[in-house]
């Protein structure tokens, strides 16, 4: 199959094993090679039919790999982007870009520098639900778009994982660079650019660490506007029992409102409604139930490594804002940040 894809994966953990992996697999890409210093991630990797390396070396060694996703704790991101840049290979690296705004400067430049196809892996983008949201949005059926609500929220206690070969470093400061706000409002904040086609410009944030035993905020209410004035709302958390309804995205505007329930997350399904601003009337809105976010953006990432023309729809420097506004949120730059495309 002409169009199938190379693939490599720096950092062997539950999301790459139990989504990338999947999802490489069911686009018709062959997943190559690993990298992982735990020996307990390779010998996962090769039962997943993969060779497995220790370090970078190894893995830029497989002549067969065309596209590397990384996959690693925050903090290490940096040293992967850094050592496959120039490579020739492509990179789709986990959000957030880094762990600190320092790290996903110096990543951006690294990119800038080699001329690398890179991407951030904002999955969310590619679900289907939330490509059917972009359309009608651009295509007017919401009128004038006035605000975005989100939440998406889980639970996440210390005692997340009892497996010895899985570390929670999402509550480790040093590791994650913060956490329920570093960890979800990444894809809620990179959700407003793609649904409403601008990025929020100006933020705030209160946070919480009030139901989990651990330094890190467990939640977080962010508060944002774009440059046209759209204003947004989301809301973060680690501590929302799953039993309870916790994922929720609305856009609203002077012409109707559309609601996405349970479609934000790894898993393919949820729903879509959209109700009418004048008459009330809602109506269910279809779109494929059965792709998952995971299984598209490896589809579109993949034709986007064989269609050059179609790599605009990647931007390390949008990433970079975005990193920029979490940074914001965090308390540590300026009220009003100015959008990657000023």
């Amino acid at each position: 199959m002409a169009d199938a894809v190379g693939w490599g994966i720096v950092g062997y953990g539950w999301v790459a094993r139990d989504y990338m992996a999947p999802a490489i697999r069911d686009a018709g890409h062959r997943l190559i090679a690993v990298c992982d210093p735990s020996s307990a991630s390779r010998q996962a990797a090769m039962a997943d039919g993969a060779r497995a390396h220790p370090g970078f070396d190894e893995l830029l060694e497989e002549s067969e790999v065309e596209a590397i996703y990384v996959a690693t704790p925050n903090h290490l991101h940096r040293s992967a982007i850094e050592a496959i840049a120039g490579s020739g290979r492509a990179i789709l690296c986990e959000k957030p870009m880094a762990a600190d705004l320092a790290d996903a400067e110096a990543m951006a430049a690294a990119v800038r520098r080699s001329g690398t196809f890179y991407g951030t892996a904002f999955d969310q983008r590619h679900h289907p639900a939330h490509r059917s949201m972009r359309h009608a949005i651009l295509a007017g059926r919401l009128g004038t778009v006035t605000t975005i609500r989100i939440v998406y929220a889980c639970w996440l206690g210390r005692d997340w994982t009892s497996r010895p070969d899985l570390d929670n470093w999402r509550i480790d400061q040093a590791k994650a660079g913060g956490g329920a706000l570093m960890d979800l409002a990444p894809h809620g904040l990179d959700l407003v650019d793609f649904l409403l086609g601008e990025s929020i410009v100006e933020i705030a944030a209160l946070t919480q660490t009030r139901a989990q035993e651990y330094a890190v905020d467990d939640g977080a209410i962010l508060i944002g506007r774009t440059e046209a004035g759209i204003l947004a709302n989301l809301h973060v958390a680690y501590n929302c029992p799953d039993a309870l309804p916790r994922r929720r995205l609305e856009v609203v505007g002077t012409g109707g409102q559309l609601v996405a329930i349970d479609t934000m997350g790894q898993v393919a399904g949820g729903t879509l409604t959209f109700t009418d601003g004048t008459t009330g009337a809602s109506e269910i809105v279809s779109f494929d139930g059965a792709a998952s976010p995971f299984l598209e953006q490896v589809r579109a990432f993949g034709s986007a490594l064989r269609r050059p023309a179609e790599r605009a729809a990647y931007s390390a420097e949008r990433d970079l804002h975005t990193m920029r506004l979490l940074a914001r949120a965090y308390g540590t730059l300026p009220d009003r940040i100015a959008s990657a495309a000023e």
